[in-house]
C-alpha cells in the first residue's frame, strides 16, 4: 500500500467496489421504505430526525472506504478480507434500522445499538487498512496513523452514546456532534498534509455510482406506488392513477439522473484538488434528497391507496421538497466547484422552482395527486433542456477558463 498514482490513466471502479456496493442497495432501501413508511403515518419529525441519522452514516462510512480505495487500494487478499468485513459491517447496521427508525417513532431512548455495531466494524477494517498503508507507505504514515487515532477516537464515542440509555432530547444533541466530528476527522487527520493520492476521476465514478444506487430507490418507489393500484394477483388492472405513477416515477428518476450527469466532475477535480472535501462531503444532503425522492414517490402510492395520513398535498411536498434539495446542491457543487457562477442558473432555479410549486398549488386547488405527480416530473426537465440548448457552450466556456489558470 504505498499509494496508487492519482494521475493513472483509465483508472475505473473495480470488481470489489462495486460488489460492496451492492451492501449499501439494501441499507438505503431499508432507510428509505422506513422513513416512507413512518412519514405515511403523518409522524413527520420523527421520520426526518431517523433518515438523516440512517443515511448520514450510510454515507458516511460509504464514502471513507471509497476514498481510501481511491488512493491505496491493492485489490491482494487482505485488502479483500477487510472489504468483506466491512460488507458484514453494512449488513448489520441494515438489520438494526427497522429498531432504530421505531424507537424514534415512540420519542424515548434512541435504539441505536446493532446500528452502532454494524456501523463500528465497518470503520474498525478502515483502521486496520490504515494501519497497512501507514506500515507501507513512509510518506503517509503520519496521515494514517493520525487517522487511527482519530476514527478510534469516534467509535468509542459511539459506543458510549448507543450503551448508555439517554432521553431523545439528551441524545439528539450528542449524535449531531459526534456527526460533526465525523466530518472535520479528514481535517484532523490530515493537518497541514497534502492528503492522499486520490484519484479525481475515479472517485468522480465512484460518486456517480453511488447517485445511481440511491436513484435506484426512484424505481423501487414507483414500484411500490403503483403495484397496490394494479389490483391483487387474481384481477389486475390498469387505471389513470396507476399509469400517472408509472410516467411520474421512472420520468423523475431519468430526468435526476440525467441531470446529475451533466456536470463533469472528474475534469473539475481534477483542476481542483483542494475542492476533494468539498466535493465529497458536499453529495451527502445530495445523497439524502435522491433517496428522500424515492421515499416520497412510495409514499405517493400508499396515499393513493388511502393508506397514508398526511393528505394530498402534504405527499407532494414529501416529494415536491427532496426534489428542490437535490436540483439545489448540483448547482451549488457545480457553482463552487468551479469558482464561478452562472446567471443562466438562475432562470433555470426559477423555473424549477416554479414548477414544483406548481405542483403544490394544485394539490392545494384539489387537483388529483396523480396529476401533481406529473408536474413534479417536469421539474428536472428544465435543467436539461436549458443544458441541451444553452447551457452546454456556458459550462464549456467555464471549464476552458479552468485549464487556462
Amino acid at each position: 500500500m504505498s499509494g496508487r498514482s492519482p494521475d493513472e490513466p483509465g483508472r475505473v471502479s473495480s470488481p470489489l467496489e462495486l460488489l460492496f456496493d451492492l451492501t449499501f442497495v439494501v441499507a438505503v432501501g431499508t432507510a428509505a421504505s422506513q422513513f416512507a413508511e413512518l412519514l405515511a403515518e403523518g409522524r413527520v419529525w420523527a421520520a426526518i430526525l431517523a433518515f438523516v441519522l440512517a443515511m448520514f452514516a450510510i454515507c458516511l462510512a460509504w464514502i471513507h472506504f471509497s476514498w481510501f480505495a481511491s488512493a491505496f487500494g491493492t485489490d491482494d487478499w487482505l485488502d479483500r478480507i477487510l472489504t468483506m468485513l466491512q460488507m458484514i459491517g453494512v449488513v448489520v447496521f441494515a438489520l438494526g434500522l427497522p429498531a432504530m427508525f421505531a424507537s424514534v417513532a415512540e420519542g424515548g431512548h434512541v435504539e441505536v445499538r446493532v446500528m452502532v455495531l454494524g456501523y463500528v466494524v465497518m470503520r474498525l477494517a478502515m483502521v486496520l487498512q490504515w494501519w497497512r498503508a501507514a506500515r507501507q507507505s513512509p510518506a503517509f504514515h503520519r496521515v494514517g496513523m493520525a487517522s487511527i487515532r482519530w476514527t478510534v477516537i469516534v467509535q468509542v464515542c459511539w459506543i458510549v452514546i448507543a450503551f448508555v440509555r439517554l432521553p431523545l432530547p439528551v441524545m439528539v444533541p450528542l449524535l449531531a456532534a459526534l456527526a460533526v466530528l465525523e466530518l472535520v476527522l479528514p481535517s484532523l487527520a490530515q493537518g497541514r498534509a497534502d492528503g492522499t493520492p486520490w484519484h479525481p476521476h475515479h472517485l468522480a465514478e465512484r460518486y456517480s455510482l453511488f447517485a445511481i444506487i440511491t436513484l435506484g430507490e426512484g424505481v423501487v418507489g414507483t414500484v411500490a406506488s403503483s403495484s397496490g393500484l394494479l389490483g391483487d394477483a387474481g384481477r389486475i388492472h390498469w387505471d389513470g392513477d396507476a399509469i400517472a405513477v408509472v410516467i411520474a416515477g421512472v420520468g423523475l428518476t431519468f430526468g435526476m439522473w440525467w441531470m446529475y450527469f451533466l456536470t463533469p466532475f472528474g475534469e473539475m477535480l481534477a483542476h481542483r484538488r483542494r475542492r476533494g472535501y468539498l466535493f465529497g462531503f458536499g453529495h451527502l444532503p445530495l445523497f439524502l434528497a435522491i433517496a428522500a425522492t424515492g421515499a416520497g414517490l412510495h409514499i405517493a402510492g400508499l396515499q393513493l391507496e388511502h393508506r397514508a395520513e398526511l393528505g394530498e398535498t402534504g405527499v407532494v411536498l414529501a416529494l415536491a421538497i427532496p426534489v428542490a434539495v437535490y436540483l439545489g446542491m448540483v448547482y451549488l457543487l457545480h457553482t463552487l466547484l468551479l469558482s464561478a457562477f452562472d446567471r443562466f442558473h438562475l432562470l433555470l432555479i426559477s423555473a424549477t422552482l416554479a414548477v414544483l410549486l406548481l405542483a403544490v398549488l394544485l394539490s392545494l386547488a384539489g387537483v388529483g395527486l396523480a396529476v401533481c405527480l406529473l408536474v413534479v416530473m417536469l421539474a428536472p426537465f428544465v435543467t436539461v433542456l436549458g443544458y441541451e440548448t444553452i447551457g452546454h457552450r456556458h459550462q464549456e466556456e467555464m471549464l476552458r477558463g479552468l485549464t487556462e489558470r
